[in-house]
């Protein structure tokens, strides 16, 4: 212990992100937690309609204006397909829980089905929307 070097020793150091080779499953981690704190954003979005429901006739309004404006409903798509995804990968999780799904062949094909779940949802909420004068 003698020849021990005084002071501290440099801390070990976990691979940076570019080392990683990305995969799908990856992703899905990632965009999981990513919806999750879109779907808070969506939480102030419903919370500014309900107030904007209870000020007034002109405040709500306005605050449908914006939301019907492209760039309200990008928005709005980019928080369904959070929903759509958090859902589906939600359930994915669960049946992890279960102790099914851990193989990388299923796990890819089960992340795969979360991702087109959500964009197939998105799209037909949207084109449902657009059907009945919602948007």
């Amino acid at each position: 212990m003698a020849d021990a070097a005084p002071g501290l020793r440099p801390r070990p150091q976990s691979p940076a992100v570019e080392v990683w080779r990305w995969h799908l499953t990856m992703v899905c981690s990632i965009l999981h937690r990513a919806t999750g704190v879109a779907l808070y954003g969506g939480a102030l979005i419903l919370m500014g309609w309900a107030i904007a429901l209870a000020t007034g006739p002109d405040a709500y309004a306005t605050y449908k204006g914006l939301l019907g404006s492209l760039l309200g409903k990008l928005v709005l798509f980019g928080l369904a397909l959070s929903v759509f995804y958090h859902l589906a990968n939600g359930v994915r999780h669960l049946v992890w829980d279960a102790g099914y799904g851990f193989t990388p062949k299923i796990a890819d094909r089960t992340a795969l089905a979360a991702l087109l779940f959500a964009l197939a949802a998105a799209v037909a909420l949207f084109i449902f929307a657009s059907l009945t004068g919602a948007l």
